[in-house]
């Protein structure tokens, strides 16, 4: 069927032409002056944040407010003939907050407590208070969200790092990928660049993390890509070890993805995109309220043309999201979710463990972005993504609240994607085509009940729950894998795949289930101290499904995985704490190609040690952490001339990771994340006794990332953003015997919010690897990709 693909040059004159119009209105943009002329306002009764930054599109004000000031407040509908001061304090009213206005700048602050007076009038008075920058990169910490067995918590009170980052800051910088979703973040990176396979999936602290949740449904998105953003309200990576948290997983830690959901007013945005050099696309995202007791949240958009990296990208995303009050009490959540996205031509996949290092003195080749020389023109990867979940949020009473949820995830993957080893300096490879097709279905049932009690003179918070997870998974009977070409990074790689892939699926190829039961309890001494106890019990079982009724296959495993911590509040806005907590990896059988096939290899719990600190109220925002991770470690081992996988020694990541966030006065703010790494090898076999005191592969010693906000003083409505990060070198083995180099990319964007004729507008624009910067990026099994050059992504917002 013929999909309409909007033409790139005559969307980017579009978007120019209106981003002339708008500069010249925004000149005459709303004045602050308490004398100035009405404009028509329309602002909807909503969260007071939203409600101040539509305001500011509006009227086109540059606005200053910390994010911790607005929590949990709405504001008034306002609408009509007014000034742009008026419609302000009318948002305000009752809010215990006011603005100072300086010219075109306005930040908000408290209100001074109202003087005693016997008198019905109030009199007048004076506020000056420190002007307050844009909003700090960790004003998430004030925020409640869900962590989990934990229940729901302010993430200033939870004693591991976490970090967050919500629509608005994605959208913001144009971000796709989880690299470019968390590039404020150090402690935060991915291999693969955008509009390429995320093959191998995400790291944190330097290590793996293969554990992915949907609104706390898991899935598994390596082999297959990222989750869409356009339907992402926030994503939060959890770093740290997750046994107690999620479950039997890999340790490395877990992202989070939670979806959009109806908002309290009715809002629609419709958003139209170009990145170079000819890909486009359009989003439409509405919230509607159907009745005083239902909701509704629909997003729908697409993307179609050629990437960058000469990728042609064919993707569309659906959401819907139903919230329906059964009760005063009781609210029922609905939400489905669907992606199809076809990825063809993208960059070939390089793999380094063949790489003659020893001949190429440890150095590897110069980076081309000639992409159209790395790449099958009919290669391609394709997966189906859908997601559906329905729960029931009670409130009992005051004290407590029961959480209930039914949520299915399936992903199906069609590959027909191109591999290479890289062999040496002058850039030679061995490739290969890679043809299989799986489908990857999850279940998930849980149940959460939380409160607060009284009890020994102290106040508990009770969390206890119960659930299920279940995986079947399907795989075709073909895993087709040669070597069907040849070819060098500098020259154009002219194969084209002939073979047909067979894509029919086996009716069950895996039947995993996890059964578990938690507690947990946060003992509130007083309002200094407080104690975290949890212990989750989880039952993990891999079906027989080799159809051999002579040979159990089946695999069977019980633990309980405990968290313990200590956490010490100075003040309302700090947490110093202490933690401990458990990671759980199930066994396996070992499957082929190894020698030692059918051998079990035998669960194993990794241990995280953490002591750190968290402030977030103005000033100087900060998340500080010190910790040490304990893994058990694989390694493929070399007998008798074949290679088997064997459990053997230990992997220890310690190390301190700093985030940082200051406002330097009203108009701009910068920031700062940095982890630094010492990652080893140790308590290995005899076998394998030259790997002792080695550095795993892929974990850098240092990782720093700054950013920077800037509102553009004469300018209305006019933000700067910029990033600059930086990744030390890192080995590509175990072995330490190949380096990928270091390398520092910058990227840099604005967001330009103006009215035109009433109707709020944004322009947002970002550059990505600013100064075209040529590196390498390596991570998972030995795999290394050339780096993303610079790219350019231009879009237009409008708010109804």
């Amino acid at each position: 069927m013929h999909r309409f693909t909007p033409r790139p040059a005559p969307l980017a004159l579009a978007l120019s032409l209106v981003f002339a119009s708008g500069a010249l209105w925004a000149q005459g943009s709303a004045s602050l002056a308490p004398d100035a002329a009405p404009i028509a306002i329309h602002l909807p009764a909503q969260p007071l944040g939203e409600a101040l930054n539509a305001w500011a599109r509006q009227t086109g004000a540059q606005l200053a407010v910390q994010q911790s000031l607005v929590a949990g407040k709405t504001a008034p509908a306002v609408a009509g003939p007014l000034t742009a001061r008026q419609a302000l304090d009318r948002l305000l009213a009752d809010s215990g907050l006011t603005a100072t206005v300086e010219g075109t700048a306005v930040s908000i602050q408290p209100a001074a407590p109202k003087a005693p007076t016997s008198d019905a009038a109030l009199p007048e008075v004076r506020v000056t208070a420190k002007a307050l920058g844009p909003a700090s990169p960790l004003g998430y910490l004030s925020q409640h969200s869900s962590t989990g067995a934990l229940g729901d918590k302010k993430l200033l009170d939870t004693p591991f790092s976490v970090a967050t980052v919500d629509s608005d800051d994605i959208a913001e910088r144009g971000a796709k990928s989880i690299g470019q979703i968390f590039a404020k973040d150090a402690a935060v990176s991915t291999p693969t660049n955008s509009f390429a396979t995320d093959w191998w999936g995400t790291q944190i602290r330097g290590l793996p993390v293969r554990n992915t949740y949907i609104d706390g449904i898991p899935m598994l998105l390596y082999w297959g890509g990222d989750f869409p953003t356009e339907i992402t309200e926030s994503v939060t990576a959890l770093k740290g070890l997750t046994g107690f948290t999620y479950g039997f997983g890999e340790p490395g830690g877990a992202l989070s993805y939670l979806l959009k959901r109806p908002k309290a007013d009715n809002e629609t945005l419709v958003q139209l995109g170009y990145r170079n050099p000819s890909l486009a696309s359009v989003h439409l995202d509405t919230s509607r309220r159907l009745s005083e007791d239902t909701g509704l949240r629909a997003n729908a958009a697409t993307e179609h043309g050629t990437a960058y990296n000469a990728a042609r990208i064919d993707r569309t995303v659906a959401s819907l999201a139903l919230d329906q009050a059964l009760s005063g009490s009781v609210q029922w959540r609905n939400t489905v979710a669907y992606e199809d996205s076809r990825n063809q031509a993208e960059p070939i996949q390089l793999y380094l463990e063949a790489y003659d290092h020893v001949g190429s003195d440890g150095q590897l080749p110069t980076v081309t972005y000639d992409y159209d020389q790395l790449n099958v023109d009919n290669a391609y990867y394709q997966t189906k993504t859908l997601l559906a979940s329905t729960g029931i949020d009670w409130r009992i009473d005051d004290q407590w609240t029961l959480k209930t949820q039914l949520g299915f995830s399936r992903k199906n993957h069609r590959s027909n994607k191109a591999f290479a080893n890289l062999l040496n300096r002058a850039g030679d490879y061995t490739g290969s085509m890679y043809n299989f097709a799986g489908q990857l279905n999850n279940v998930f049932s849980q149940a959460v009940l939380q409160g607060t009690v009284q009890a020994a003179g102290m106040k508990h918070e009770l969390v206890a729950g119960a659930g299920l997870q279940a995986s079947r998974d399907r795989w075709a009977s073909e895993f087709y894998w040669s070597n069907d070409f040849d070819g060098n990074l500098y020259r154009e790689q002219t194969f084209r795949s002939t073979r047909t892939p067979d894509f029919a699926l086996l009716p069950v190829s895996s039947d995993t289930r996890q059964t578990y039961a938690f507690a947990s309890d946060t003992l509130h001494f007083n309002e200094r101290w407080q104690a975290i106890a949890g212990l989750r019990f989880t039952r993990y079982r891999i079906k027989d499904l080799d159809g051999d009724p002579t040979v159990d296959s089946a695999y069977r495993i019980s633990n309980a995985s405990p968290t313990l911590a200590l956490i010490h509040k100075p003040d309302a806005h700090t947490s110093l704490y202490g933690s401990y907590v458990e990671g759980l990896e199930p066994g396996t059988r070992v499957s082929p190609p190894y020698a030692n096939a059918g051998e079990l290899l035998k669960a194993t719990v990794s241990k995280q040690y953490e002591i750190g600190a968290k402030h977030e109220h103005g000033g100087v925002d900060y998340a500080v952490a010190l910790f040490r991770v304990e893994r058990a470690n694989q390694i493929d081992a070399l007998r008798g001339g074949e290679r088997h996988l064997t459990q053997d020694g230990r992997l220890v990541y310690q190390g301190m990771e700093l985030s940082g966030a200051y406002p330097l006065g009203k108009t701009l703010s910068v920031g700062l994340s940095a982890v630094y790494l010492d990652a080893t090898i140790d308590k290995v076999s005899i076998d394998n006794a030259a790997l002792q005191g080695n550095a795993p592969s892929f974990a850098p010693r240092w990782q720093v990332a700054a950013n920077v906000q800037h509102l553009v003083p004469g300018v209305r409505g006019l933000k700067l953003h910029g990033t600059v990060r930086y990744a030390g070198a890192s080995f590509t083995t175990d072995a330490n015997t190949l380096q990928i180099p270091s390398r520092t990319v910058v990227n840099a964007g604005f967001s330009y919010d103006f009215a035109v004729r009433g109707q709020a507008l944004t322009l947002l624009g970002n550059v990505y690897n600013l100064f075209n910067k040529k590196y390498w990026a390596g991570g998972g099994w030995s795999a290394g990709n050339v780096g993303e050059a610079r790219n350019v992504s231009l879009s237009l917002q409008a708010r109804f």
